[in-house]
């Protein structure tokens, strides 16, 4: 076979010799160029899926916690550090040496026999009360080989919470509804059973069954005002509303009571104060706040309505009461739904344990904030914040 070389000596040989390589070199050139190109393209790409992975891994709702096939943590999303208080640095490291919970440890082991398991619920250990469903799933090859474990974290804290308070609320309920409806079917069955002579006796077993009749409509009719604010059915007529007026009208509605306990009433609002307010709803929540301060309070006392426009453009308004005050450990939970400091007091006087629990609905529902502020002993505030107009 012959070699052909370029030739040595300049020519037209030579020049030709020298095009082609030139030719060929820039060909390279473009090739390389073309081939960095492409290298750095599907490096951008990878750094972008990766981005894109770690992005939407990240974004979840749920904790994920990936396992290597000797069990230790490869992989943890934030929902999940937050969700155990995880700090930085745990990858590597083994369950127990990173959270130190002897059961989800066991539900990884079960993971060696099954290929998943489903709904596992535990309580988290620590000071606070939190639960988590998890779903674990062993991972393998093609030929079965464990190559791991992937861990879903649920947090059910919040599910758990709204299950207890339903079934507080159902208990609460029952309790008062059984209450009247027993002391009603007592007196309806003596009225049926026994003739009574007396027409005084009678009246006072009827006028029994009516005041039992009455709390279990205004029980009902809370039932219903508080289900409608919590379900957002309310529709509030917002316009400016003078609160001394309003104020006024229900001081006037309850004079009676006040009356009957030689309680007084001041309105100390000053005319000038105007809210963007529902006039019923604000009513409604003056109505509710004087009740109970009249029904709680000291006979002979005083409740006091006040207000003032703060720096922020809203108005806080207030009643005030010289009664017992409220224990600092019933401050807390004084808006909950059913929630009594006293109540075989409460049933005496005839509430229904839904007056607060409106009140802070309904002065929400307005974008308004409700808080209180008593010390034993020495009565109570109850504060209120609407929109100033």
């Amino acid at each position: 076979m012959t070699t052909v070389n370029p030739p040595d000596q300049p020519g037209p040989e030579s020049e030709l010799w020298q095009q082609r390589y030139e030719v060929v070199c820039a060909k390279l050139q473009r090739a390389r160029r073309a081939l960095a190109r492409e290298r750095q393209r599907r490096k951008q790409l990878a750094a972008q899926i990766q981005a894109q992975q770690e992005a939407l891994f990240n974004s979840m709702s749920e904790g994920v916690l990936v396992l290597d096939s000797s069990g230790r943590i490869q992989l943890v999303n934030r929902s999940l550090r937050v969700l155990l208080g995880l700090g930085d640095g745990i990858e590597g490291l083994s369950l127990l040496e990173a959270v130190r919970w002897h059961e989800l440890a066991e539900l990884v082991k079960r993971l060696e026999a099954e290929p998943m398991v489903l709904g596992q619920q535990f309580e988290l250990p620590g000071l606070t009360e939190r639960w988590v469903e998890v779903n674990a799933t062993a991972v393998r090859d093609n030929q079965g080989r464990r190559l791991g474990a992937i861990l879903v974290f649920h947090d059910l804290t919040r599910l758990k919470q709204l299950e207890n308070t339903r079934q507080e609320f159902v208990a609460n309920v029952s309790h008062e509804l059984r209450t009247p409806l027993s002391l009603i079917k007592g007196y309806v069955e003596t009225l049926l059973d026994r003739a009574i002579d007396e027409p005084a006796l009678v009246t006072r077993f009827l006028q029994i069954i009516q005041k039992h009749v009455n709390r279990l409509t205004y029980l009902i009719e809370d039932l219903l005002t508080i289900s409608r604010l919590e379900s957002g059915q309310v529709v509030l007529n917002l316009h400016p509303v003078e609160v001394h007026g309003q104020a006024a009208r229900v001081l006037e509605d309850l004079q009676a009571r006040a009356a009957e306990k030689q309680v007084t009433l001041q309105n100390q609002i000053e005319p000038a104060l105007v809210v963007r307010a529902d006039a019923d709803r604000l009513q409604q929540v003056f109505f509710n706040l004087v009740e109970n301060a009249i029904k709680y309070g000291h006979p002979g006392g005083h409740v006091e309505l006040g207000g003032r426009r703060t720096p922020k453009g809203k108005v806080e308004l207030w009643v005030k009461d010289d009664g017992p005050g409220i224990p600092l450990e019933a401050q807390g939970r004084i808006f909950e739904r059913f929630y009594r400091v006293d109540r075989a007091r409460s049933r005496e006087t005839g509430g229904t344990g839904l007056g607060l629990a409106i009140v802070k609905h309904i002065v929400q529902a307005h974008g308004g904030e409700v808080w209180l502020e008593s010390q034993p002993g020495h009565g109570a505030t109850f504060f209120f914040s609407l929109p100033g107009a």
